[in-house]
C-alpha cells in the first residue's frame, strides 16, 4: 500500500508544540484553547474517542491531559503548557469526529489557564515554523 502523504492546514492565527503536535489559541479573558493538530491526527490516524482529564485537573508541561484512542491503540494527549483545566470539550467526547473534521475549531480539547504561559510560551512556534517541521519529517506534505 503506497504512502499518502500529509495534506491538510495549519492556521496562522495560533501557536504550536512541534514536540506534541498540539496547537494553542489564545482566547477572552486570558484563556486559551488546546487541540491536537491535522498533522498530529495524520500520524495517530483516525480519532475514534477522546477523553479529557477532569475540569480542575492542573496539567504539567508534557504531562497526559487526556487521551484519545485511534483504530488500534489509546495514546496520551500530550500538554504543551501547564495549565488548570476550565473545560473540556463535551461535544467532541460525544463526538470524536469533530476532533478528525475539524480540529481547528469544534475538535478543540481543553479550555484553560495557563500557570506558567510566559515560559512555556517560549517554546511553542508559529505556524511558519511548525509547517517547516512536518516537512522534515514528511517532505511530501501540502497545505491548504
Amino acid at each position: 500500500m503506497a504512502h499518502t502523504p500529509f495534506s491538510g492546514s495549519i492556521p496562522d492565527d495560533r501557536l504550536y508544540c512541534p514536540q506534541y503536535d498540539m496547537w494553542v489559541q489564545q482566547i477572552a479573558n486570558g484563556e486559551l484553547l488546546i487541540g491536537a493538530t491535522a498533522f498530529g491526527i495524520f500520524l495517530a490516524g483516525e480519532i475514534i474517542a477522546f477523553t479529557s482529564k477532569p475540569k480542575g485537573a492542573a496539567v504539567a508541561f508534557g504531562r497526559g491531559m487526556g487521551t484519545v484512542e485511534c483504530r488500534k491503540t489509546v495514546l496520551a494527549v500530550h500538554a504543551p503548557l501547564s495549565f488548570i483545566l476550565l473545560k473540556g470539550n463535551d461535544a467532541a467526547e460525544e463526538r470524536p469526529k469533530l476532533v478528525n473534521g475539524d480540529p481547528y475549531g469544534a475538535g478543540w480539547m481543553a479550555r484553560v489557564a495557563a500557570t506558567n504561559w510566559l515560559a512555556d510560551q517560549a517554546g511553542l512556534v508559529d505556524a511558519a515554523a511548525y509547517r517547516a517541521h512536518i516537512l522534515t519529517i514528511e517532505p511530501e506534505a501540502s497545505f491548504a
